[in-house]
């Protein structure tokens, strides 16, 4: 049969070229290593002292196997227990037989009695007690650098794990070695057994305990795999957490390990149903995450994240880690009434925890924004939101900050609400920005937009002091004045856009308490508007005029050329320093008072006609009472003295004399509107 390379002429040329030069050179090599190396040469013909050196080396090679095949490894047991309790501090003795097999391609130990007491602080609990541990190593896998362990038998492991509310944890046994938060890194177990596992968790700063059973087996019903079940407390109240692994069946390190946790607590349950990435990398996972409870707040003890208080909440997302990152992203659910979404990341740069949450909704109901701020949601039968202040029916809310939450973590938050339900405010958008760092909190932007008009301001929270220190300064732009007082008779009493400013300062734990002692101003403007005609002359109470035009009904107005309320504020209280309504028929000045803590006001305002008016009482007006309803009226006894001069004259001169007391000229002149609005603060 005809060779087609053999008649091919590229392959002719191809061997001419290469193979023919190669193969000689490696016969010249040979032949140049048979005539001349010693080694080769005595290899070829062992002389004596070539003979001693290899049967003494196959001697040695036999006298060590038979050394090991009848070592008696219980030997070592006192010396291994002695180095290990000197290295780390603390007794480590193996009290059973110590069983060791290495003339296999799966070496592996057997050891009994195994007992790791607990450090200094802790000797009446020992850390870890195992009656019975089997495990094996795969030794190609080993002389590659790779530990994997196809079999791991554990019997009655009795885990004991305490930390201090100083940060000591029982369980590190290099204490000087800083944890670098990137997960415990496993080796591979391809079967694991673990029969009567017991763990104790005594958790003090958080106050919680646990007590969980641990089991393994392999398997194909329901009862295989890992599992994990705890019973305990925090804070007084039940805790519950399980842990469930699939079975460790040919598990291989390119295959993901699922599992299913939850964790229920304080109000809240976390439920995390994924899988290790890298089995057992546990630093490594990717889950979905679904967490629900009463309040976000209570979050704080079950992952040492401060959050702020909330309605009932319920959020789902898909959680991952890698080493000491942990993100939350593409979540969405419901907090209240309203929407929630966004992404969360966690870290631990330079061993402190660090928190950046970006946040929306698409529909904010606002009864569940000032809930953050320390109101008292409650949810209605109805589903919907309704936040009080707090204790005592304050305006202003009582819940306290609490600082130290903040002095642990560092971040930073974005939320946006795109569209606000209907509110009393009128409030459309909503824009707040936060920045954490080393225990200050800065609130920036604070942004709310209504359907006319803005509030925007910062503020500034020093939460390293025992009593919280605020520094704000919040502006209103181009608020309607409708919004605030109400209508009457179904047309609105004042028209106009109101300016703002609150500039205040000072300690308090909450809202209240910092209102209770702040320091600074607080300044309301209407450069111009309208109000109706009837309320307009009441201000100068024209009783006539004022009183007329209410009665019949009359809905015309009147020109407010200016308003002006300038008010300066000393631990808490706040003094009227400019106090004036400039209307087309009265110039009204005011003064008085507002108490911030006791939340009430106590004004008096003296109107001025500025046209002559037949009936007038020369009484102030007097504004007292709680902020969220104060009393109008007039002072009694200034109108009593006006009554009582009237009758004097028409008894001693002539009865239509008793009317000049009620007369007014009319002679106040307008106010000097540029100068009152550029002097407010």
């Amino acid at each position: 049969m005809p060779n087609p390379l053999k008649d091919n002429p590229h392959w002719r040329a191809l061997r001419d070229r290469a193979l023919v030069p190669a193969v000689a050179w490696a016969r010249a090599r040979r032949d140049r290593v048979v005539a001349h190396d010693p080694v080769y040469g005595g290899l070829r013909r062992p002389g004596r002292p070539e003979a001693i050196a290899a049967g003494g080396t196959v001697l040695l090679l036999l006298l060590l196997v038979l050394f090991l095949v009848l070592f008696q490894w219980n030997w070592l047991r006192g010396p291994i227990g002695s180095w290990a309790s000197a290295t780390y501090d603390r007794e480590i003795e193996l009290n059973g037989d110590l069983d060791v097999n290495l003339f296999s391609m799966t070496p592996s130990t057997r050891v009994r009695g195994l007992r790791i007491g607990g450090p200094d602080w802790a000797l009446e609990q020992d850390t870890l007690k195992v009656a019975d541990l089997q495990a094996s190593v795969r030794l190609g896998a080993l002389l590659a650098g790779r530990i994997e362990m196809p079999r791991v038998i554990i019997t009655r492991p009795d885990i004991v794990l305490i930390a201090t509310e100083d940060g000591r944890l029982s369980w590190v046994l290099d204490p000087d070695k800083p944890d670098d938060g990137q997960g415990m890194k496993l080796p591979l177990i391809n079967h694991l057994v673990i029969r009567e596992g017991t763990l104790s968790l005594d958790e003090q700063k958080r106050n919680l305990t646990l007590r969980a059973t641990i089991s393994a087996r392999e398997g194909s019903d329901g009862q295989a795999g890992f599992h994990l079940d705890g019973r305990g407390t925090m804070n007084g109240t039940p805790l519950r957490l399980e842990v469930r692994g699939g079975p460790f069946i040919n598990i291989r390190r390119d295959r993901p390990y699922g599992f299913k946790a939850e964790l229920s607590g304080v109000g809240s349950t976390l439920v995390a149903d994924g899988a290790i990435t890298r089995p057992f990398d546990l630093g490594r996972f990717t889950a979905t995450l679904s967490l629900q409870g009463r309040d976000m707040a209570d979050l704080y003890l079950l992952t040492g994240i401060t959050t702020p208080n909330t309605p009932p909440y319920r959020l789902s997302g898909t959680l991952k880690r890698d080493d000491t990152v942990f993100t939350f992203n593409d979540f969405s659910g419901r907090v209240g009434t309203s929407d929630l979404s966004g992404d969360l990341k966690v870290d631990r740069p330079d061993g402190r925890l660090r928190v950046d949450a970006d946040l929306r909704s698409s529909l904010l109901d606002i009864d569940d924004l000032a809930a953050v701020l320390g109101g008292t949601p409650t949810v209605t039968a109805t589903g919907d939101t309704v936040t009080t202040s707090g204790a005592g029916a304050k305006l202003l809310p009582t819940a306290p900050l609490n600082v130290e939450r903040l002095r642990v973590m560092d971040g930073t938050l974005r939320y946006r609400a795109a569209r606000v339900k209907r509110n009393e405010l009128d409030i459309r958008q909503v824009d707040l920005g936060a920045d954490l760092k080393d225990g200050i909190l800065k609130l920036d932007p604070v942004s709310f937009d209504f359907n006319r008009g803005s509030l925007n301001g910062t503020a500034r929270i020093n939460a390293n002091r025992d009593t919280p220190y605020t520094t704000a300064d919040f502006r209103l732009r181009g608020y309607p004045l409708e919004s605030i007082v109400p209508a009457r008779d179904g047309a609105p009493v004042v028209t106009g856009s109101a300016l703002g400013r609150a500039k205040l300062e000072g300690p308090g734990a909450s809202v209240h308490d910092f209102a209770a002692n702040s320091t600074g101003s607080l300044s309301l403007v209407v450069p111009q508007g309208r109000m109706r005609a009837a309320f307009a002359e009441l201000l100068g109470i024209n009783v006539t005029a004022g009183l007329g035009k209410l009665l019949s009904g009359d809905t015309g107005s009147s020109e407010i050329r200016c308003a002006v309320a300038d008010f300066t504020v000393r631990r808490g209280i706040a003094t009227a320093r400019t106090f004036v309504i400039d209307t087309t028929p009265v110039l009204a000045r005011g003064s008085g008072t507002i108490d911030l803590g006791a939340e009430t006001i106590n004004l008096r305002i003296d109107g001025e006609t500025k046209q002559p008016r037949l009936i007038r009482l020369w009484s102030p007006i007097t504004v007292r009472g709680p902020l969220t309803a104060p009393a109008v009226g007039i002072e009694s006894g200034a109108v009593a003295g006006q009554v009582g001069l009237g009758a004097a004259l028409g008894a001693l001169i002539n009865p239509l004399i008793a009317l000049l007391p009620f007369v007014d000229p009319g002679l106040a002149e307008d106010a000097n509107c540029g100068a009152l609005i550029s002097s407010a603060r």
